[in-house]
């Protein structure tokens, strides 16, 4: 039996402009952003209908306008939808009222931007511990919780230093170390890297990756960078005009584009640098084709290519208790790393 998911939208539109619920109302879910442009009216989320499950790590990915920060903005009620609705654990968050909101937020949800949004005139610690006391937590305990979270994001040592001491970086990690003070269930992340230069970028997603192992948090996360997407989702959104064009997993996203938008995103990601060997494997071979060559079918292809490639046989792929479910060809790896225009 499968758990309830942690987020629902059932046909969520964002519009902007005057009498934007009775423009859509009229169109009878039938929004199409040129016509509503010509009418005065800007198109935010249009008909976005999705879930993310406990634990999953949702990333929705698009250009600059496509949405997907107004979607965002819908699912933390930062700002209300036009239409739809939006269940936060079964609760239905557009039925709130004030009080029930605040409430959600400090009990369930963080929240991380592009903008560090430190207080200046407080230390890394004092800034860590500000949300919860806010929430009315005793000095003492958060503090102590403040420590922690100085610790579990590696800034043991920095902890009295002040914003306009530390790095780009380590200025995001005191944000996320002070989102995940108040332990949220959901955590929202607005493009968090997007300010910093490629290489704190890379060790800042390095970092998040090995956060989410530990806490297993339930994250929608934003993101202009196809590559950023591909390295941290479990499943991507591509939007472009308010719309979802594809949601899938990196694998299916890569291999099987559903649009010509999302198919030029695809084009140019070298496929062994992303693609699990689960993707290209077959249904196991039959016995007298095994061999002792095996691999991992959570291993990327990049990382096991030269071994695959050493042997003429299929290799055995494993699951996570080392049983044989499949098999994967030296061909197939020569497939997919080296793909015709054809292909492409």
């Amino acid at each position: 039996m499968t758990s309830a998911p942690v987020i629902k939208c059932e046909s969520v539109y964002k519009i902007f402009g005057a009498n934007a619920k009775k423009m859509l109302q009229n169109s009878n879910g039938n929004v199409d952003a040129k016509t509503f442009q010509d009418a005065g009216y800007i198109v935010g989320v249009n008909n976005a209908s999705f879930e993310v499950s406990k634990g999953e790590m949702l990333v929705v990915m698009g250009l600059s306008g496509s949405g997907k920060s107004t979607l965002l903005r819908c699912i933390s009620r930062l700002t209300d939808a036009t239409g739809g609705k939006i269940y936060i654990e079964g609760q239905d968050l557009l039925a709130m009222n004030d009080k029930q909101l605040i409430e959600l937020r400090r009990s369930k949800m963080g929240m991380v931007f592009q903008s560090f949004a430190l207080l200046p005139h407080k230390s890394v610690l004092e800034n860590i511990a500000f949300p919860l006391q806010i929430k009315g937590n005793e000095t003492d305990d958060s503090i102590k919780k403040a420590m922690e979270m100085v610790e579990l994001v590696g800034l043991k040592g920095r902890e009295n230093y002040f914003p306009r001491e530390l790095s780009g970086g380590q200025q995001q990690r005191v944000g996320i170390a002070r989102s995940l003070a108040v332990e949220p269930d959901i955590w929202f992340l607005d493009e968090p890297f997007s300010a910093l230069d490629p290489l704190i970028r890379k060790e800042m997603q390095d970092e998040f990756l090995r956060l989410q192992g530990v806490l297993n948090k339930t994250i929608l996360f934003i993101t202009h960078d196809f590559d950023e997407a591909l390295r941290l989702a479990d499943r991507i959104a591509i939007m472009k005009d308010g719309l979802i064009e594809q949601l899938d997993t990196p694998a299916n996203i890569v291999l099987n584009p559903k649009t010509e938008y999302v198919r030029k995103f695809t084009q140019e990601v070298p496929r062994e640098k992303v693609l699990k060997i689960e993707a290209i494997m077959e249904d196991s071979t039959n016995e007298k084709d095994k061999n002792n060559i095996s691999v991992s079918k959570d291993a990327i292809i990049e990382t096991v290519a030269e071994k695959i490639l050493s042997q003429e046989k299929p290799a055995n792929v494993l699951d996570a208790n080392n049983n044989i479910i499949g098999s994967v060809k030296p061909s197939k790896i020569i497939q997919t790393v080296f793909r015709t225009e054809k292909d492409k």
